[in-house]
């Protein structure tokens, strides 16, 4: 009887070894599921936060590098970058490691980090890790944005403007009309374009240089809007700012005529007044239009970023790789 009671002493003894080892698997997978759980949630918003303060910065440096929040150093990040990072954490606290800015090239780089009181840098705690000797973890995100002037677009109207009525001055208060004694060949301020693809009334435009065939589009020099085009489709340039192409060069004349747009820029418009449309023409001759260019910065990813002339037009937008 006693050699019996000696083995189950035994026995029980390599059970509770096995439960301790199965405990460890168990407490290890518990710090997958768990930890690793939070660890991805907590990457999550720190890539929400990067992101909205790389969006946030190049946005600022397209309108103009000399504003502070496009600063060519960061000792610290400014009280706005910080509202954005925060505003993007469950905890409203993120670490923002570093902003590092290429002006020339229009790249932007954004570096996060977790910020938890108690934990070290960039780091948040763990809790079922803490079995395996794993008290924190750091956890971080990189976002990268990129702006520039855009190369190829949709405009709402198929207008193109002549590249040398182009102001950078948004008190200037242009009348552009069709008239043929213009800066641009044919016609003088305003052109319609003419798209042989489709029927619609808005037309893809590519900008470059004027070696490309693809940039050059016919025109219309008809007085009304373009037959392709509603009263409705017209109508939506009322007091908008719209996205239109510059054309630099035009050859021919009448609907034999082509322009060659060099790039974009956008216009508000304040009235016009066409053979077939008008709104708030007051004082305008027929054939014209009347607004001022504006800066413009555009989150669209309908728009391509390229190496064309800025006319003041940007467009930004979260890139990957390198900046």
């Amino acid at each position: 009887m006693r050699g019996v009671g000696r083995q189950d002493t035994r026995q029980r003894g390599a059970i509770s070894v096995i439960v301790a080892i199965v405990m460890v698997c168990l407490l290890g997978f518990a710090a997958l599921a768990v930890d690793v759980g939070v660890l991805y949630a907590e990457r999550a918003q720190l890539q929400n936060s990067s992101d909205a303060v790389a969006l946030m910065v190049a946005q600022k440096c397209a309108r103009s590098v000399a504003d502070p929040e496009c600063s060519a150093t960061w000792p610290r990040p400014t009280e706005l970058a910080a509202k954005l990072a925060n505003g993007n954490a469950a905890d409203g606290l993120t670490n923002i490691k570093s902003i590092t800015l290429d002006k020339t090239k229009g790249t932007v780089s954004v570096n996060t980090g977790a910020k938890e009181t108690g934990s070290p840098a960039n780091s948040i705690s763990l809790f079922f890790a803490r079995a395996l000797g794993i008290t924190s973890a750091e956890v971080g995100a990189t976002s990268r944005a990129q702006w520039g002037a855009p190369s190829k677009g949709t405009v709402i109207v198929p207008l193109a403007i002549a590249e040398c009525k182009f102001s950078p001055d948004p008190t200037f208060v242009q009348v552009l009309t069709m008239d043929v004694n213009g800066c641009g060949g044919i016609p003088g301020g305003f052109g319609w374009i003419t798209d042989v693809k489709d029927s619609q009334c808005s037309v893809t435009i590519s900008a470059g240089a004027s070696s490309d065939p693809g940039i050059w589009f016919n025109s219309d020099t008809g007085a009304p809007r373009p037959s392709v085009c509603s009263a409705a489709d017209i109508s939506a340039l009322q007091d908008q700012t719209v996205l239109l192409p510059l054309y630099a060069v035009a050859t021919g004349t009448g609907s034999g005529g082509k322009f060659y747009v060099k790039g974009f820029a956008a216009f508000h418009v304040t009235g016009y007044r066409l053979s077939s449309d008008s709104w708030n023409s007051g004082g305008l001759a027929n054939k014209s239009i009347r607004g001022y260019f504006v800066k413009f910065v555009s989150l669209s990813q309908a728009l391509e970023l390229g190496g064309t002339a800025d006319y003041g037009a940007s467009v930004v937008r979260l890139s990957i790789g390198a900046p």
